[in-house]
């Protein structure tokens, strides 16, 4: 799956975070670790763009937390959405899917962090699953299977 050339827009429930992308969006990755699950109340649905093709038209309510020596992830501190997801150093912004106007566009195109999965659900679908991270397998919204070299 290629990606998908769009501006979208996209924000928190109560408007206090509100966003446009353009640029290209990576297809959506489910995360299953245990961070996402806890900050989004089951797993994470994330697109991605590059960080500067990402540009806030409100972000009164816009709070940022390092949740890791990894990783720091975006919310609203007014109504208390999750948006975004930022890994240290890197370039790439993930977007939670959910916030995106729509339609999107978006395909789903695989799973990470499968090995922590919570045991209330399993996954049924015959997209790619990895046990931790996809080392950006999903760049660019190609997807290989875990075991490609």
């Amino acid at each position: 799956m290629s990606s998908v050339s769009v501006s979208a827009t996209g924000g928190c429930l109560c408007g206090a975070v509100s966003f446009e992308i353009r640029g290209s969006l990576r297809g959506v990755v489910a995360c299953h670790c245990s961070q996402c699950r806890r900050t989004h109340g089951h797993f994470a649905a994330y697109t991605q763009c590059r960080t500067n093709e990402l540009e806030f038209t409100e972000d009164r309510g816009l709070k940022w937390y390092v949740s890791s020596d990894q990783a720091k992830r975006g919310f609203c501190q007014e109504c208390g959405a999750s948006l975004f997801w930022q890994p240290a150093g890197a370039s790439d912004t993930s977007v939670s899917a959910g916030c995106l106007n729509q339609p999107s566009g978006l395909r789903q195109v695989g799973h990470i962090y499968c090995d922590d999965i919570a045991d209330y659900y399993t996954l049924s679908d015959e997209l790619p699953k990895y046990p931790g991270s996809s080392k950006g397998a999903f760049r660019n919204g190609q997807a290989r299977l875990p075991d490609d070299k």
